[in-house]
């Protein structure tokens, strides 16, 4: 760290990683885990307020995560990866779950930091997530010892196009729960304080999410975010349908404990299947893009497109007969391409490589299970904080 009279000089990077962007840190460039690092993350980003102006948080929740890079506790990774992410104005640093897009920045950041050597054109990053505890494999475009940026694949959501990562993500089966359907069942019916009911579907694919028909909220399949998020009843409908879910994950002890014992998961799947729409830029998505349609919420709001963990539980339980999902997807003959989900979000269709079939009472196992991102690293340099931060 770097000091001058006042403030601490923190080296990191800034990544986008798929559809997020994050600051990315060496683990030796932090203190240890614990109330100080936590104290250190939160105004580095900017914990305390909506806009995030007083850090370098982005003042949404897509741009308010962050990544710790450093050497791997698991006898099989290259690197241990610990995701976390700063809510706005919530105050706090959240480690419970993993981000699929943020993840797609870690092997990059690794090869450029000098963690992991560059090997051939196509460096395998073996990725321990410390938050689930799984492995996740990043295959990684280098030339010159480093990370590659520049390539012709294109992602919903960014503009341009980008060297193609490729995420291995067959490894995080069970992620948090241990079982890829929790409860052995392929649709679980959650009832709601006021005797509402839902046929859901639970999986732990990636991170755990609650999946839950779109028409059965009386919803279209696709709304966008800015509609979503303005819909109050709707928006609290899924708050207890969320923390219910939790508790049934045993992800908290009861469901009214699961905004403070679990905040970010599960997350929420709203499904439909394939129609076109209109997506946030005012592009038309045909329904022959897509196998079927998808908006997922966390923290209270609709994701701008699809998180990357999201999308591969939601391709795992597409997989899974009788699930919600299935009965959203297209039949596997007649899906966008062989051996693969494509998924309609609020900016665009996004592809997942998925191979396997199972059974909710039966472990989930999968040939191939992973999806295509870019990441570019857009800064170096180090970020500043008030000594007193450390202090407490």
């Amino acid at each position: 760290m770097q000091t001058s009279n006042e403030q601490i000089g923190v080296p990191c990077a800034i990544l986008r990683g798929g559809t997020s962007k994050g600051i990315y840190f060496k683990a030796a460039d932090l203190p240890p885990p614990g109330a100080q690092r936590d104290r250190l993350l939160m105004a580095v980003l900017g914990a305390q307020d909506l806009l995030q102006i007083d850090g370098l948080g982005g003042s949404r929740l897509v741009t308010a995560k962050l990544a710790i890079v450093g050497p791997p506790t698991h006898p099989q990774a290259d690197v241990d990866y610990t995701y976390g992410i700063v809510p706005p104005g919530q105050g706090r640093v959240v480690y419970t779950s993993n981000c699929g897009n943020i993840s797609a920045g870690v092997g990059p950041f690794a090869i450029d930091a000098g963690l992991v050597d560059a090997r051939g054109a196509d460096t395998p990053v073996r990725i321990h997530n410390t938050n689930t505890g799984k492995l996740l494999v990043a295959h990684v475009p280098v030339a010159d010892g480093g990370a590659r940026v520049a390539g012709d694949f294109a992602i919903p959501g960014v503009p341009g196009t980008g060297a193609r990562i490729f995420m291995d993500y067959r490894g995080t089966v069970g992620a948090k729960t241990g079982r890829g359907m929790p409860t052995g069942r392929a649709q679980d019916r959650i009832t709601l304080s006021d005797g509402r009911a839902f046929d859901t579907s639970l999986c732990d694919v990636g991170n755990p999410c609650v999946f839950v028909a779109a028409q059965a909220l009386g919803l279209s399949g696709s709304e966008l975010p800015d509609q979503i998020d303005a819909n109050a009843p709707l928006l609290a409908t899924l708050k207890e349908l969320r923390a219910r879910a939790a508790a049934l994950l045993g992800l908290c002890g009861g469901w009214r404990e699961a905004d403070t014992a679990s905040p970010a998961l599960p997350l929420v799947v709203l499904v439909a299947p394939p129609a076109g729409y209109a997506d946030a830029q005012g592009r038309t998505v045909p329904a022959e893009a897509m196998d079927l349609r998808a908006r997922l919420v966390f923290y209270g709001r609709c994701h701008e497109s699809m998180a990357g963990t999201g999308a591969i539980c939601t391709s795992a339980c597409a997989s899974v007969a009788g699930s919600v999902v299935q009965q959203a997807t297209r039949p596997e003959g007649e899906r966008v391409a062989p051996a693969s989900l494509h998924i309609g979000h609020p900016l665009g269709a996004m592809r997942v490589e998925v191979q396997g079939h199972a059974r909710a009472d039966e472990p989930l196992v999968f040939e191939a299970l992973g999806f295509a991102r870019t990441a570019r690293r857009l800064m170096d340099g180090v970020a500043w904080v008030p000594r007193s931060v450390l202090e407490g």
